[in-house]
């Protein structure tokens, strides 16, 4: 399923709470953090596309970037930039502060794209987690139209399309400490992350 499927990591977010540092270079394990997802993706799909507004800056990657193509910046800009210039017919979107996204859950989410579905979105005891999931090419016109109305929420972008939602009993089967979600959004959480390497 995966040469159906590029891969669209998302790393445009201001990092408000970094005081506007690039929190996709931040260190981990002796490696810029933006490093371990774009290794998984470069190994699983065919196409690995990075929607960032400083492209400059990710050059040295062996990616495909591209830019937001509105000028208000959210996680449904992204979704929709990659919607935009993939040429296959499904994306699957992670964000560049998301370390830990296991394979095996992105297995999981490839197995369950099938003919008909707009998403493939799994829940976690946390809800869906929009930010490690699968969207159809053809749901295009509808992220659009709800970037037009400025209503960001990826949730209610896709609630009137056909989504399916896996299980988070599937989920902890394929992920038990749900590290896939696992995301940098304070400097307590990349604390916590670099903490959890050394345990390792």
């Amino acid at each position: 399923m995966d040469r159906c499927c590029s891969g669209v990591i998302l790393a445009g977010g201001r990092s408000s709470r970094f005081d506007g540092a690039d929190k996709a270079f931040f260190e981990l394990g002796g490696l810029p953090m933006i490093r371990w997802v774009t290794d998984l993706f470069c190994r699983v799909f065919p196409e690995t596309m990075l929607v960032t507004n400083d492209p400059l800056r990710h050059l040295k990657w062996d990616v495909s970037l591209f830019s937001d193509l509105f000028p208000a910046k959210s996680s449904l800009t992204g979704i929709h930039a990659g919607l935009f210039y993939a040429q296959t017919p499904w994306i699957f979107v992670a964000a560049c502060d998301t370390p830990f996204i296991r394979e095996s859950v992105v297995d999981l989410v490839l197995s369950e794209i099938e003919a008909g579905l707009s998403a493939v979105i799994p829940q976690t005891p946390y809800g869906m987690e929009p930010l490690c999931a699968a969207y159809a090419k053809k749901s295009l016109q509808a992220v659009e139209r709800a970037v037009r109305k400025e209503k960001f929420k990826i949730n209610r972008a896709f609630k009137s399309l056909k989504v399916k939602k896996i299980p988070e009993s599937r989920v902890m089967e394929a992920d038990p400490e749900l590290a896939s979600f696992f995301n940098v959004n304070t400097d307590a959480d990349l604390q916590e992350a670099r903490a959890g390497l050394k345990r390792e």
